[in-house]
């Protein structure tokens, strides 16, 4: 761990003065959100604030990706990354607010909004403080956090990571089930794989009233179904869910073809390989049992996001320091995904989660919903804590 210079008062000072500026960004943002790889007015208003500030900016990447670089004392001495997402959802939203979503069936409705609003916020108090820091620090605003194929993926392939190589990296998430004022690690394995499962089960179609004519893809699909269903085990944990089966078919019609499409979520790359394995094979074997086809893609997802033990618990330590202990929690793993794992695979980081609920004001709604929306106090607070990490990390 580096000297702590400045003090934490001063992170404190600095994340207050620029606030309000930063609840101005979010909500710009919010009202005006961009879907995976269209995120052009997001960053070119990242760009913007980083070139007025007077970030060294890089020329774009992975499409709409932002990369910027601050060099303070002994620029070479250290390369610290910092990692906001600016993917919105297909979501209409259902909040009334001044900053509502204008864009119809688009939303931030998973707080990308303010983690790049965020980051900007930090981008102010590492620059203002930049003659007293040292090393060089390396913001990555990336696209497509929601949608495969991932944004991290595409920065690091295209070189996000290099010139100068980023030793450690930090990133967070908005975590609605924690009041504002609360933030939570976990060191080690933190949140799942993910993988999509797409199936075809190809029958023989044929009038519903003549059952010796036809092979029922629908049968076949509900038959691999519950016997994929088996597999999901919270103790290991894995979990193979299906969220959606389609056929064209009609109250007298058969149809050829059954999809299926779902999820698996694992922790060890070993098992997550092994159950590709029982898909196919489970998949194979009913479907050659009716005489039928089934076609497996699994598309191969998000891995495992690992935060790195030492740096996660110099974390929970200065956030300690900063926030005060009682408002530090231990999280348990999660089976959800987030394509910051990519990162994870190439240098330590820690992605932790800040609370942004308030009770008080019906501030409770879940990410992914219709109705989310956080508590702007957890910027001030956040804008300031990242900033105290990142240069004491």
């Amino acid at each position: 761990m580096s000297s702590i210079v400045p003090d934490l008062a001063t992170f404190k000072i600095l994340a207050e003065k620029y606030f309000n500026r930063v609840v101005q960004l979010r909500r710009e943002i919010h009202a005006h959100p961009e879907l995976a790889y269209e995120e052009e007015s997001t960053a070119n208003l990242v760009r913007t604030e980083l070139a007025n500030l007077g970030w060294k900016l890089l020329p774009p990447i992975a499409k709409t990706g932002v990369v910027a670089l601050l060099e303070c004392k002994q620029p070479e001495l250290r390369c610290i990354g910092l990692r906001a997402d600016m993917d919105a959802l297909p979501i209409q939203e259902q909040n009334n607010s001044s900053y509502a979503s204008v864009h119809a069936g688009k939303m931030h409705a998973c707080g990308h909004d303010a983690h790049t609003a965020n980051l900007l916020g930090v981008a102010m108090i590492l620059n203002e403080l930049r003659n007293e820091l040292t090393g060089t620090y390396k913001l990555i605003f990336q696209p497509s956090e929601e949608k495969m194929p991932s944004g991290a993926a595409a920065m690091i392939a295209e070189g996000a990571l290099l010139n100068p190589t980023v030793d450690k990296m930090l990133g967070w998430h908005v975590h609605p089930e924690m009041q504002a004022g609360e933030v939570g690690f976990k060191s080690g394995k933190f949140m799942a794989s993910a993988d999509e499962i797409y199936l075809t089960v190809i029958g023989k179609g044929g009038h519903a009233a003549q059952p010796h004519q036809f092979i029922s893809p629908l049968i076949i699909a509900a038959e691999i179904l519950l016997a994929l269903q088996q597999y999901t085990d919270m103790e290991k944990p894995i979990v193979l869910t299906f969220g959606k089966i389609t056929a064209d078919g009609a109250t007298n019609v058969v149809p050829e073809k059954a999809y299926l499409a779902g999820t698996l979520r694992c922790f060890d790359e070993q098992q997550r390989k092994a159950m590709h394995d029982v898909i196919r094979q489970t998949c194979s074997s009913i479907a050659q049992k009716h005489n039928a086809a089934c076609e497996v893609n699994i598309v191969v997802g998000y891995p495992v996001l690992v935060n790195n033990e030492t740096l996660t618990q110099q974390c929970v330590a200065l956030a300690g320091d900063y926030l005060g202990k009682t408002k530090v929690f231990a999280l348990p793993q999660r089976m959800g995904a987030e394509d910051f794992a990519f990162y994870s695979h190439h240098l330590p980081v820690c992605f932790y989660r800040v609370g942004v609920g308030n009770v008080a004001r019906n501030i409770l709604s879940p990410i992914h919903s219709a109705t989310f929306d956080i508590d702007e106090e957890a910027l001030k607070i956040n804008i300031g804590l990242m900033s105290w990490l990142a240069a004491n990390a």
